[in-house]
């Protein structure tokens, strides 16, 4: 009789073990879904962020290439009004003289 109470607590035991493993394992299971779950939406907001940088970065090279053009331009404005005015001075230098 008393074997059969030890084995009927045992398998108890033996049941209550693997039914509390049955809930651990879930459990795990939906935390690491969450886990997951946040992973990708942080995965997502990052991605944005780099599409945005990249973005401003596209049109620092735009803008860049604007100034770029511009300082051409000034430059090749300034040679001109040097070449001219130095013409002027020539020319003025020899009605002086």
């Amino acid at each position: 009789m008393k074997k059969s109470v030890r084995n009927f607590v045992l398998l108890l035991l033996i049941f209550i073990s693997l039914a509390s493993c049955g809930d651990l394992k879930r459990e795990v299971e939906d935390n690491l879904n969450e886990l997951k779950k946040r992973t990708e939406s942080l995965d997502s907001l990052v991605n944005k962020e780099v599409n945005k940088v990249l973005a401003l970065d596209s049109l620092i090279n735009l803008e860049s290439d604007k100034v770029k053009k511009l300082d051409s331009l000034i430059n090749k404005s300034s040679s001109k009004l040097d070449s001219i005015s130095n013409e002027k001075i020539k020319s003025l230098e020899k009605l002086l003289n």
